[in-house]
This record gives C-alpha cells, sequence and structure tokens, in this order.
C-alpha cells in the first residue's frame, strides 16, 4: 500500500470577546484560511498588522486541488518564511512539452538563465503548502486563527464593518477596521456586499486524477492534443511529491460529473494513458467546469476581495491561487500605510486598479489557452490542428501553440503609483514592473537581491554617486548602494537592471518599481515616493 496524507485538525477555541460578550474592533479580519487568506495573514503580520483569520472548517484542503506554484509567489512565500520548506518538499520543474497526436510537437524552458534563487514552478500539494503556513502563522502574535467561524453576516459603517460570526459555541458579532475577503469562488462575502460577478462559462468538463504510483518520467509538464490514448481530446501529467501523479482528461460537454468520478470510470482511463502493468492508486479526484470571471469593484467600502473571491479563472496556466498571491503582495504594503496614517485611505483604490488590470489580463491569457485547448467550432479546431502540425517543423508556430500559458506576474504599467521614465532604459525593468531577483554578496556572503529589499521603500543605487535616504512623513526610502551594501560579484544586477553608474531605482515594500533616473536627484525622489504613496 501507498502511504497517504493525514490530515491535521485544528483547535477550535473560543475567543475571550466571545466569551465576555464584549464587541473587539480589530484592524484586519481575513475571511477564509486557505492559501490567499494565509498569505494575507503571514503578510499583515509581517507588516506589523494584528490580523484575525476566520474559517469556517479545520483542516486544510481536502485533495490536492492547486498543485503549481510559480516563481513569483514562490518569491513572496520566501519573504514571508515559508518558501524553503515548500521548495524542499515540492517537485521543481522548469520544462514543458506539447504532444499532438503521436508526436512532440514543441518543448519549453520556463527560466533558460541562471541566477535565480527561486525556481520556475515547483508542483506540491495545497494540503501541504495550507499546513506549513499555519505552522508558520502559528509562530506569530500578531495572528489570531480561529478555526470553526463562519461569518454569516456583515453590515458597514463608514469607518469598519460588523460581522456576525458562527461558531460551535454560538453566534456573535466583531468589528474591522477592514476586511480581506478570501472565501473562494463561492465567496458567501461577496453576495452579503452585493458586489458583480461575471465573465464567461465554458461547458467542456474535465476530470483531475490524483493517483499515487512509482515512476520514473522525468519531472516535466506534459500535454496531449488528440493523444493515441484520448482521441479528440486532451490530456495532462504532471508529477507531485509522495509520487502523487495529477491526471487530467477533457471529457467534452455531455460528460455526466458524477458516473466520470466513479473509480470503475477512472481506471481505464488510467490505465489507457500509463499501460495495462503500471500499479496505482486513486488517491483524489474532481470533475470541474469552470468559468473565467472578474469582480466589478476589489473594494466595497471596508471590505477588499482577493483570490478567487475577486477573479476565477481556468485552470489551465496556474493562474488561480498564484495571482490571488500577488494580490496579498499588493495589498499588504497599502493597508499598514493607511493604517498608521501614512498614506490617505485613497491609497487603497490603487489595489483594484493594479490588481483588476493584472486580473483582466490573467482572464484574456487563460481565455486564449481554453479556446486553444477546446475549440469551439470546426474551423478553431482546423486552425489549431495547423498550428500543432507547423510547430513540429518550424519555429514560427512554436509561441501560437497554448496548452496554457503559464502564470507569470503582470506589469502595472498604468498604475497611479508609477513615475515615468525620464530617460532612455534597456531591460525589463520599468516602472510598475516586479523586480527581477539576482545573485549578489553581502559583508562576503552569497546572498540573493530580493532578500535585500520588501521590508519598506528602498532606493537602489548603482555606483558611488552622491544619495541619500529621502523621507515622507514617517516613510523612509532607504539607500541600498551597490558596490557598498551590496556587491554585485558577476554583474547580473546591474545587467538586469541596466544598471549604468549613477542609476537610481525607487522600489516599493512590493518590490515594484516605482521609479528610476540615471542620477540622484532627492526632490524627483521624494515626489515619486508620494505618488507612490497615493499622494501623501
Amino acid at each position: 500500500m501507498f502511504q497517504t496524507y493525514q490530515y491535521p485538525e485544528f483547535t477550535y477555541r473560543q475567543s475571550e470577546e466571545q466569551r465576555t460578550a464584549t464587541v473587539k474592533r480589530h484592524p484586519v479580519v481575513v475571511i477564509g484560511a486557505g492559501p490567499i487568506g494565509l498569505t494575507a495573514a503571514l503578510d499583515f503580520a509581517q507588516r506589523g498588522i494584528p490580523t484575525v483569520v476566520l474559517d469556517d472548517n479545520n483542516t486544510v484542503s481536502v485533495g490536492s486541488r492547486a498543485v503549481c506554484y510559480a516563481k513569483r509567489p514562490l518569491e513572496i512565500w520566501d519573504r514571508l518564511g515559508c518558501a524553503t520548506r515548500m521548495i524542499d518538499k515540492g517537485v521543481e520543474w522548469q520544462i514543458g512539452k506539447v504532444f499532438f497526436r503521436d508526436d512532440l510537437a514543441y518543448t519549453f524552458d520556463l527560466l533558460p538563465e541562471d541566477g535565480h534563487k527561486i525556481p520556475a514552478f515547483i508542483n506540491l500539494q495545497q494540503y501541504y503548502l495550507e499546513e506549513y503556513m499555519v505552522d508558520e502563522a502559528e509562530k506569530s502574535n500578531l495572528i489570531d486563527l480561529r478555526w470553526k467561524h463562519k461569518l454569516i453576516n456583515l453590515t458597514q459603517e463608514d469607518d469598519h464593518a460588523i460581522l456576525t460570526v458562527q461558531t460551535p459555541d454560538g453566534v456573535f458579532r466583531m468589528e474591522a477596521q477592514w476586511v480581506v475577503a478570501c472565501d473562494g469562488a463561492n465567496s458567501d462575502t461577496r453576495k452579503m456586499v452585493g458586489a458583480g460577478f461575471s465573465g464567461q462559462f465554458f461547458q467542456d468538463r474535465f476530470l483531475i486524477a490524483d493517483i499515487i504510483m512509482k515512476a520514473d518520467f522525468p519531472t516535466e509538464r506534459w500535454f496531449w492534443f488528440d493523444p493515441p490514448f484520448h482521441r479528440g481530446q486532451s490530456a495532462l501529467l504532471h508529477k507531485q511529491c509522495d509520487d502523487v501523479w495529477r491526471l487530467d482528461f477533457q471529457l467534452g460537454w455531455d460528460a455526466d460529473p458524477e458516473e466520470e468520478k466513479k473509480p470503475e470510470n477512472i481506471i481505464p482511463r488510467v490505465k489507457a494513458m500509463l499501460g495495462e502493468d503500471r500499479e496505482f492508486e486513486l488517491e483524489w479526484a474532481s470533475v470541474y467546469q469552470f468559468a473565467c470571471r472578474r469582480i466589478d469593484k476589489f473594494r466595497y467600502g471596508r471590505v477588499l476581495f482577493a483570490g478567487d473571491a475577486a477573479h476565477q479563472v481556468s485552470p489551465f496556466g496556474a493562474r488561480g491561487a498564484n495571482t490571488g498571491v500577488q494580490d496579498i503582495d499588493n495589498l499588504g504594503w497599502k493597508l499598514k500605510l493607511v493604517l498608521d496614517g501614512n498614506a490617505p485611505e485613497s491609497l487603497i483604490d490603487s489595489y483594484h486598479a493594479e490588481r483588476a488590470f493584472a486580473a483582466d489580463d490573467n482572464l484574456l491569457n487563460s481565455t486564449r489557452s481554453t479556446d486553444f485547448i477546446t475549440p469551439k467550432n470546426s474551423a478553431s479546431r482546423r486552425f489549431r490542428d495547423a498550428v500543432l502540425d507547423l510547430s513540429e517543423v518550424t519555429d514560427f508556430a512554436k509561441p501560437l501553440v497554448n496548452s496554457g500559458r503559464l502564470s507569470a506576474p503582470t506589469p502595472y504599467q498604468d498604475s497611479p503609483l508609477n513615475t515615468e521614465d525620464e530617460s532612455t532604459f534597456s531591460g525589463k525593468m520599468h516602472p510598475g514592473t516586479c523586480c527581477t531577483d539576482a545573485p549578489i554578496r553581502v559583508k562576503g556572503e552569497d546572498a540573493w537581491f530580493l532578500n535585500q529589499v520588501g521590508d519598506g521603500f528602498t532606493l537602489l543605487v548603482f555606483g558611488d554617486t552622491a544619495s541619500s535616504d529621502v523621507s515622507v512623513g514617517d516613510i523612509k526610502a532607504r539607500v541600498l548602494k551597490v558596490g557598498k551594501d551590496i556587491i554585485d560579484a558577476d554583474g547580473k544586477l546591474a545587467e538586469r537592471y541596466d544598471g549604468q553608474p549613477g542609476t537610481v531605482y525607487l522600489i516599493r515594500p512590493d518590490q515594484h518599481v516605482a521609479a528610476r533616473w540615471r542620477y540622484f536627484n532627492d526632490n524627483k525622489v521624494e515626489c515619486a515616493l508620494k505618488t507612490a504613496m497615493g499622494g501623501a
């Protein structure tokens, strides 16, 4: 017998405010302790915000669910102290292969260059991911995890929200200056505020089957169009840890979900893919029919939406959880500035401006992937098949193959927090873009650039140019000098940032570029810092 995951049970505790019937107002209450809610708790606590997390369950997610995590979310979790454990347990990969009928059509490499701390992707079952984040959250005295607490009603005043919460000991009320809803695609919080949630539904159904087996397949993403074992449809194979493998099978529009989930119907599909002699056990299965939708506003008064509660995409490209983690990365530092009175409340509105833009980008990519994988008419199918045929023999067709464009961060190119370039730069690090990592040395030790930024605003200065910290009110942008504070030993940092001598970057607390110049000017830096703080 193969070993299976043992699900933890977290302890329900009655809070003191419930026990004493005292209504307490909290700075932030997070709804939902999935990957996005737990990321929120860790991010807010690291920034010094006391956070209460409410979850109506008392364990981690059942089944592997989301399994594929991209470089940028892993960099965020690295800042929050839990990525090492995820990477050590997970399966690293960066090579993907696309097959058409009986042939290999296309191979891609998601991180062809060296000099990065974090891998392109890891595959890790969602239950491990959540378990590790719960362990990290329990170390913090600023995080209050409340299991078996279900939000059943929410009303709002000008400066706070009132929450009615149901527990095994009855119902009680609490208040929050801000509520962050991370309660999934079927968000009750979204319904409570009357938010719109619109988009496109797709009729096709897909079967997920997680199986446990010993196999020596390489750690790559394999995707098939019209394979010999599943003619006319698509299929996917991915490796997870503990000898668990994720298999996806396209089922078609008319499939009966309840029938397709039965083991007697799943097992023949798996054997057709892997061979009659392959030994395996079925760990978990689900049939899904997906949609590409997003909320009309990420902010409703004192309630902010993140993750699937704010946007829902098809699973092709691993854009769900990966996008939600970046929502939180965008929100946490803004909440901190507003709660401390160092920025106007209008700064929170930039959360919608930036993350709705990112959500629309992800929805567009997700819809294009879905249309390529599941053509809606014969003309679309002929186009897709022609692209796949040509990709085997020509380079120009390869970029057109779309088996799910893998998750990548969206630059906030039109953000109101950006300051436009005055000079010409090469490379990708324009304002609104998340910073690329690079190997450096600090005090004689090997280190990584991203680990030196992220707690606050940073002025990255290349070369021995006159510069000093710049402040707006109580907020300081500290200088980090290349050549003094950090050593760019092999030149990758200067290469990736076009870091000519004298170049200055203003980097936000979420490791995004706010502005850049070819020389230091404290007045220009101060103006850019004010802009990045929402006009503080």
